[in-house]
């Protein structure tokens, strides 16, 4: 992935939202991240924000402490896009809901 190139974001449905919107702390990444189900581009917000380990905020639907955990549970993973567009994987589709993703079931060891 190309991280100078973010024409993505320009279709983001944050796109015109302040920062500090989605740049919260605990009920607030929630509230937040409702907007991203519906948006164009979540998968490649959430890819950029993966592939370059962002801390904060909310990208993609996903909050810093769910993106942590998809870190830590797949460390071998080079290229978030490509792993997101995997079509047999449950965790992936439930990551793609248009919803708020239950993904800590998934990403805790077993």
């Amino acid at each position: 992935m190309n991280y100078l190139d973010q024409t993505w974001a320009t279709q983001a449905a944050c796109a015109g939202v302040a920062p500090d919107e989605l740049f919260g702390k605990g009920a607030e990444q929630r509230q937040a991240r409702t907007m991203c189900f519906d948006c164009p581009v979540r998968m490649e917000c959430l890819a950029e924000a993966l592939d370059t380990n962002s801390c904060f905020g909310v990208w993609g639907g996903l909050t810093e402490r769910e993106r942590r955990a998809l870190l830590r549970r797949f460390p071998e993973v080079t290229d978030w896009s490509q792993w997101l567009a995997q079509e047999d994987d449950d965790l992936v589709a439930e990551i793609h809901a248009r919803r708020a993703p239950k993904i800590m079931p998934h990403v805790r060891p077993s």
